[in-house]
């Protein structure tokens, strides 16, 4: 299963690695080897583009949002390969490890969980709770949507497509469940990125489950399948150890590189130059 994820998080450029000499800029100012786009494995980057600018422009509906998106995305199952095969092989690990018939409901977050979660709701044949941003919630069973009411004691799966520090759980999807009497028992994602996010939510007392994690071996394997090569996997290991001393590190001993950003279009420059002012590395 990793070997597969591996190919399609790469071949849909769900995961790029940047060249050795040119590490991404991150929106806070601080740079680093790799992006992740998890919902690029809808297919490929412009089909996950597009249905975010479906869900963008639909979500303010909230009753009607959740049924135009599980329309959508139930048709990408049909006619996709990469994303049917994924939503299979997730239905496959649910099975796994989660005891189905103690499932009462699959949830999705706005918005990149709904990429996931309502077409495995579909395929479990369990209603959906889709969760919106300002915690409300509807749900869908089929093609009726209304809005949620008290679901005292139901167990809820959560279904999402990363996680990386958890914070919209704490912050929305665990608070948005509890406060209809249900409760979130597990949670499946695509991807963990390793930060700390999984522990959150043991503590909050749900069973975090990741079909792959952001880790040294991810990219062992994307270097023996020649997605990167050994200059990049260096880079992105050295990350991996330590994200701050690693790019610290990188930008002393390639001084060019930080002028190069300030000449650069508008959003690098932007983001070079909230590194500088901030003093991000300590290179003053």
């Amino acid at each position: 299963m990793k070997r597969i994820l591996t190919k399609w998080l790469f071949e849909t450029k769900a995961v790029r690695v940047s060249p050795e000499k040119k590490p991404f800029w991150y929106t806070s100012g601080l740079i680093g080897p790799y992006y992740i786009n998890t919902h690029f494995l809808y297919g490929s980057q412009k089909k996950a583009e597009s249905l975010l600018e479906i869900i963008d422009a639909e979500k303010d509906n909230k009753k009607s949002c959740p049924k135009k998106i599980r329309e959508l995305t139930l048709q990408n199952y049909e006619s996709d390969p990469i994303y049917r095969s994924l939503m299979d092989m997730m239905v496959e690990y649910i099975k796994g490890n989660i005891d189905i018939e103690k499932v009462d409901y699959i949830s999705g977050g706005e918005r990149r969980d709904w990429f996931f979660s309502l077409v495995i709701a579909e395929l479990l044949n369990k209603p959906h709770i889709t969760i919106y941003k300002d915690l409300s919630v509807y749900i869908n069973d089929g093609d009726n949507v209304e809005k949620a009411k008290k679901l005292t004691d139901k167990s809820v799966l959560h279904v999402a497509d990363l996680i990386t520090a958890a914070s919209s759980y704490e912050r929305a999807w665990i608070p948005a469940i509890q406060e209809l009497g249900a409760c979130i028992e597990w949670s499946v994602v695509v991807v963990d990125r390793k930060q700390g996010g999984g522990e959150l939510l043991e503590k909050n007392g749900i069973k975090s489950f990741a079909m792959i994690n952001i880790d040294e071996s991810l990219f062992e394997l994307a270097l023996e399948e020649g997605y990167i090569d050994k200059k990049q996997f260096k880079l992105v290991v050295d990350y991996i150890d330590d994200p701050y001393q690693a790019m610290r590190n990188f930008l002393v001993k390639n001084p060019a590189f930080l002028q190069e950003a300030l000449e650069g279009d508008e959003k690098t420059k932007s983001r070079a130059e909230l590194c500088i002012s901030e003093n991000l590395y300590k290179l003053k």
